[in-house]
């Protein structure tokens, strides 16, 4: 009922930027979070950015003062401007949405397929 594409995956060097978006579609009333989330081989998923309905903001320890996230509420689209990137960031990235279909429905959480960034040293 809802999809998640993501873009803008890549591979960039050390030092370098990268942007990635996040479209929603599908049956949708309202989005009340979107956000980032990262895969490394071999380890948990994590947090990246969240914004969280009204605007607020939350960055995990390692992508403050390099990453940015915006939300383009119109559009259903969540960006992440990565800069200074770093070969610690190299993971596939998730991005998820809080969706409520409809007036009177629950909230459901989805996920996108993930698009790959690698970042060499």
């Amino acid at each position: 009922q809802v999809q998640l594409v993501e873009s803008g995956g890549g591979l960039v060097q050390s030092g370098g930027s990268l942007g990635l978006s996040c479209a929603a579609s599908g049956t949708i009333f309202s989005i009340s979070t979107m956000g980032w989330y990262r895969q490394a081989p071999g380890k948990q998923r994590e947090l990246v950015a969240v914004i969280i309905g009204g605007g607020v903001i939350r960055y995990a320890d390692p992508a403050k003062g390099r990453f940015t996230i915006s939300r383009d509420n119109a559009k259903n689209t969540v960006y992440l401007q990565m800069n200074s990137l770093k070969p610690e960031d190299t993971a596939v990235y998730y991005c998820n949405a809080v969706v409520q279909l409809r007036r009177d429905s629950y909230e459901y959480n989805y996920w996108g397929q993930g698009t790959q960034v690698t970042v060499s040293s």
